[in-house]
């Protein structure tokens, strides 16, 4: 009997947080890998520690058959850019303190490289020491990710950020890119890596139809536009602030926003919504878990995502646009680039520009007074588009073959 693959995993974020790499890890256990994850102390996205988590950890945990080991971290706390500085620069320091902990016999060492890109480091340190082959999967280009986070003006701090993430990306010898579109940049920062194109799956439970009978009930007699996921400047969630002060005008008073989910710009939203008394428009559901999602897509006559108007983040398809396909609702986006395309050839809903609030505005009501069947036909185009571009067990395979 074949021996089985150790697998590395260096990933500033896992479970609890709510990021795809907790499935990818998984399914690689579930699938004959033995796989450890080095990653930090859960505290995203509001900067506070996860029930049960604190400064000085748990520091070694197990999951699902994965092992779980946690290095320090400056937590987010506030948002300001001091301390998201602070937390960018801390785990990979501490996840390089944390090496020696690791139990080694790896085969290879796997980066989920979300923001920030400095967590590459200590993957290459372990890789480069061991004479190991190291893959990054590139979730967030740098430094042009960090521009929609941290609104960095100095040209000397652009130009160390973009030296010190090019650095890292040539050090890798495999990048994995959700596009094409993102695979041909990352060729030309560093040709000598082998690049493929992987996109990012859902995890199956968005597909499941559910009906909440207490969230129906609460919900009723609106059409109710339900947005899930992290609220950051990124999101660009005023579009909906906007449409909503024109909703007032035009007494339309049948269109709803739900907004399930938290972020860094979640107090500012709230408060602007409340200044401007815009609130009957708007409800927040806070956080919740990534299994309670379907309960929210169940009532929503449409899914709304945006980006701001940035090249980068323009180049994939975010993992929300996978999981809008899979619930089976037409989607609403104002967007640039591969989302909207997937949303335009699906045939899945209706999208408008990034940062377009009037072109959001008309096809937030073109859904809301079209035919029910119209729009069934939409979610229905965008579920079969997900199971044949999306879905986990075919693209989990992509990722495992790599190894």
């Amino acid at each position: 009997m074949a021996e089985k693959k150790r697998l590395l995993v260096v990933s500033q974020h896992y479970w609890p947080e709510n990021f795809r790499i907790t499935d990818i890890c998984e399914g690689f256990a579930a699938g004959g890998f033995e796989v450890d994850v080095l990653c930090g102390i859960p505290n995203y996205p509001k900067g506070e520690w996860f029930e049960g988590y604190g400064p000085r950890g748990p520091r070694r945990e197990e999951r699902a058959g994965v092992q779980i080991f946690r290095a320090r971290e400056v937590r987010r706390r506030g948002n300001t850019a001091l301390r998201i500085f602070l937390n960018y620069v801390s785990f990979p320091l501490c996840a390089l303190a944390n090496l020696r902990r690791l139990p080694g016999g790896y085969d290879a060492v796997l980066c989920y490289e979300t923001s920030p890109v400095l967590m590459i480091f200590p993957a290459w340190v372990y890789a480069k020491l061991h004479r190991l082959p190291l893959t990054t999967y590139v979730l967030d280009l740098w430094p042009e990710n960090l521009y929609s986070v941290l609104p960095v003006k100095n040209r000397l701090l652009r130009a160390v950020a973009k030296g010190v993430s090019h650095w890292l990306y040539r050090r890798c010898g495999r990048l994995i890119a959700m596009s094409d579109a993102l695979a041909e940049m990352l060729r030309a920062v560093a040709p000598a890596a082998e690049v493929v194109t992987i996109p990012q799956y859902c995890e199956d439970f968005y597909a499941e139809d559910v009906r909440d009978e207490a969230l129906a009930a609460r919900f009723a007699g609106r059409f109710n536009v339900v947005f899930t996921g992290n609220i950051s400047p990124a999101q660009d969630l005023g579009l909906l602030v906007a449409c909503a002060q024109r909703l007032r005008r035009e007494n339309r008073r049948d269109i709803h926003f739900v907004i399930v989910g938290d972020g860094m710009s979640r107090e500012a939203l709230q408060a602007q919504i409340e200044r401007e008394g815009l609130g009957e428009w708007f409800s927040f559901e806070g956080q919740r878990p990534a299994r309670d999602i379907p309960r929210y897509t169940g009532v929503a006559g449409a899914l709304f995502a945006a980006l701001a108007d940035s090249a980068d983040l323009g180049l994939t398809v975010p993992a929300k646009i996978t999981s809008y396909l899979a619930a089976g609702k037409p989607c609403l986006v104002a967007v640039n680039g591969e989302a909207a395309r997937v949303i335009q050839q699906a045939g899945a809903g209706l999208a408008s520009g990034a940062g377009d609030a009037a072109a959001l505005y008309e096809n937030l009501v073109r859904l809301a007074d079209m035919p029910a069947e119209e729009r069934a036909g939409m979610g229905a185009r965008g579920r079969s588009w997900y199971r044949a571009h999306f879905s986990r067990a075919l693209l989990l395979e992509r990722l495992k073959a790599l190894f």
